[in-house]
């Protein structure tokens, strides 16, 4: 293994935690992985990492080699694009919502993979909130207001919300006319994974937003889940207007309140700074927004 080679592993071992994942992640033995290090540490005649049996974490002087090694790999990778087919490859790591992944994403991926013939996805789904860069992720797509993380984020558009309620429910309850009308009704609730409340109702009135707190029967942590009981009738709730497309037409599903909207909730890709030059990165961004924008949110 070259140099250059070396200091792409020690950053993966760095953002990884681990031998053994930077291992996996670049198909390297472990033993070769070890001996690299070594290698890397007896050139520069510093300690880079502290291991122990759980953990590896940089030293001081690791953390700010790691910071030149992100540089001079991005300028090492823009170099070579500049000269050779700039055709994007290598494997990419994308986390995104399991039913956005179905309905939005999955519909049209051929197009993304016939035009970067060169890339490898591998898509992570789930509702719970990943460190990129301890899992090895290149690229996650969040709903929602997100917190300061340090990470690079792109907006990609808005989704619309709106308030649903099976026929059965609203035969046994009523239709409330106004959200000052929801006295006697309840709600599926959902437990934010950010946290870890349940999560009040949002309505739009008079250009203002009004939270409500209904009672909660039955309450998750998992949306899926949360739109088939509000199917069986056990309340009302919120969530994306294309996630109930279907189940508008079909009848299994009523808006209520419509005239009173929740707010939009933002959608963003997330990625580490030291993916911000990476051409498989900011393909798949510009190809996902294109996608977003012309979906109906």
């Amino acid at each position: 293994m070259d140099r250059l080679g070396r200091m792409q592993l020690f950053t993966r071992i760095v953002e990884r935690g681990s031998f053994a994942a930077a291992a996996a992640d670049l198909g390297l033995a472990r033993s070769t992985v070890t001996a690299a290090i070594k290698q890397l540490e007896d050139d520069i005649g510093v300690r880079l990492l502290e291991r122990t049996t759980r953990h590896v974490t940089p030293t001081l002087d690791g953390r700010g080699f790691y910071e030149r090694c992100l540089s001079i790999l991005a300028d090492v990778d823009e170099a070579e694009n500049i000269f050779r087919d700039a055709q994007p490859r290598g494997l990419l790591r994308v986390d995104a919502h399991p039913h956005l992944t179905r309905t939005l994403l999955v519909p049209r991926l051929h197009e993304f993979l016939d035009r970067y013939p060169l890339i490898d996805l591998q898509i992570g789904q789930g509702d719970r909130l990943v460190d990129l860069v301890r899992e090895g992720v290149d690229c996650a797509i969040r709903a929602g207001e997100l917190e300061d993380t340090g990470l690079i984020m792109r907006r990609l558009g808005q989704l619309t919300e709106i308030t649903c309620a099976s026929p059965a429910y609203i035969e046994k309850h009523g239709m409330p006319r106004s959200p000052d009308e929801l006295e006697g009704h309840q709600a599926v609730g959902f437990i934010s994974s950010r946290t870890g409340q349940i999560m009040p109702l949002e309505f739009t009135v008079d250009g203002e937003l009004r939270h409500v707190t209904l009672p909660c029967r039955l309450t998750v942590n998992n949306s899926d889940t949360m739109v088939d009981l509000a199917r069986q009738g056990y309340g009302l709730m919120q969530a994306p207007r294309y996630r109930f497309r279907d189940d508008l037409e079909a009848g299994r599903l009523v808006e209520v309140l419509a005239d009173f909207p929740p707010s939009p909730t933002p959608l963003s890709a997330l990625y580490p700074q030291n993916r911000q030059l990476s051409p498989r990165v900011r393909v798949f961004i510009d190809w996902i927004a294109r996608v977003f924008a012309e979906a109906e949110l």
